[in-house]
């Protein structure tokens, strides 16, 4: 499932580049997010110039996914710092 509504609908680069930058918001310190931002820019920058509709069409699906991925992991590390708070909580 991907980390915002709206995945399913982007056809265009801009629109993609505007989804990405929306999830980069979804990260817990501005660092991350400064850095994602980075890639992200740089990524646009990068495949500006490619036409190819079917390449196009990859490279958005590929990037929508590795967003998932990334927010999913980001979730995943916090869930498991606030059960370990909750354990050690516990014990004392």
């Amino acid at each position: 499932m991907p980390p915002l509504v709206g995945a399913e609908l982007i056809q265009t680069p801009v629109q993609l580049y505007r989804y990405l930058l929306r999830c980069c918001r979804l990260l817990p310190t501005t660092a991350m997010q400064q850095h994602y931002r980075h890639a992200i820019r740089q990524s646009f920058n990068s495949h500006s110039d490619e036409d190819d509709p079917g390449r196009l069409r990859m490279i958005i699906q590929r990037a929508i996914a590795d967003a998932d991925w990334i927010i999913d992991k980001v979730r995943m590390k916090i869930i498991f710092i606030m059960k370990l708070k909750q354990i050690h909580t516990i014990m004392l």
